[in-house]
């Protein structure tokens, strides 16, 4: 079927190495979309441009205009850095979290200390460039003005820190795009099945357009490492869950899983490589590992 989303990567890295994860999503045919993290945003703008992933007479300013919400999975720099320094630049809109997320950017960073308090709430004077919009784990869909989509915010488990999965629907259609999180039996967690299970019929009716999830290392890494992570192999054992619980092969294998977040390595291999050679071993899911600046139609 025709796409009904389309992606720009503006930062597909986890850890230190920039460009850090940022997705720019918009509902095909819509003037406006949304920012799924924003560790990159101001040079993974410049960088796509580039590469003519937008028109070419768009400019940064006017590509930051189009983006109508930030939609924070969790409060770690390599997943809100760019949101914050391009922030004296930007334009008034809502930055979409779980009340912890959005309290942790309030506390941390937009608190006349760390950075001006750009947000609607917290420290004075308060900007307001930023409006906190609270979103209810498992709620019903929340619209996203100007951008034709809504969104639900899902809880993910990730090392104490609290993530988040977002489930954004544009009429039948669906994407999901998940923060960081570690396997739900590392973890002590069902979150994760939780998910899976309420993503399940969406993925069966072939209303699921593509999911996006970690893999931040090689395997293998001793599940102590992991520090709230997948690796291809977890990343696998937790979709073949999902797999049982769509019970339809064929659609299990035509869905793109879009693999990012993936650190570079300690050692001269590359992660990139070793990550997308081994999700290649594993042979069932149609893994895609997302590049800065491509153009994905799902």
């Amino acid at each position: 079927s025709a796409p009904a989303f389309d992606l720009v990567p503006l930062g597909v890295n986890g850890g230190v190495e920039e460009p850090t994860s940022a997705y720019h999503i918009t509902a095909r045919g819509a003037r406006s979309g949304v920012m799924c993290d924003a560790g990159t945003l101001a040079a993974g703008i410049d960088q796509a441009r580039r590469r003519g992933r937008y028109p070419r007479a768009a400019s940064r300013e006017e590509v930051m205009t189009s983006i109508s919400a930030y939609l924070i999975s969790h409060a770690h720099l390599d997943h809100v850095a760019g949101l914050v320094l391009a922030s004296p630049n930007d334009t008034k809109k809502d930055i979409m979290a779980l009340a912890p997320v959005n309290q942790a950017l309030a506390d941390h960073y937009f608190n006349w200390t760390a950075w001006p308090n750009m947000g609607d709430r917290g420290a004075s004077p308060r900007l307001a460039l930023y409006r906190y919009r609270d979103l209810e784990p498992g709620g019903p869909p929340t619209p996203i003005a100007g951008t034709g989509m809504s969104v639900t915010a899902y809880r993910l488990s990730h090392a104490g820190s609290p993530s988040t999965a977002f489930l954004l629907q544009k009429g039948s259609d669906a994407l999901l795009c998940l923060g960081d999180t570690g396997p739900d039996a590392v973890e002590g967690s069902t979150r994760l099945n939780e998910l899976w299970r309420a993503v399940a019929p969406l993925a069966r009716q072939g209303r699921l357009r593509g999911i996006l999830i970690e893999a931040s290392y090689p395997d293998p890494v001793p599940d102590a490492q992991l520090y709230g992570h997948l690796t291809p192999s977890w990343l696998d054992k937790e979709l073949q869950t999902l797999r049982g619980l769509v019970g339809d092969d064929a659609r299990m294998k035509a869905l793109p899983i879009l693999v990012t977040h993936i650190k570079p390595s300690r050692t001269s291999r590359s992660s990139r490589v070793d990550v997308s050679r081994q999700l290649k071993d594993l042979g069932f899911f149609n893994f895609i590992v997302l590049r800065q600046g491509r153009a994905y139609a799902l």
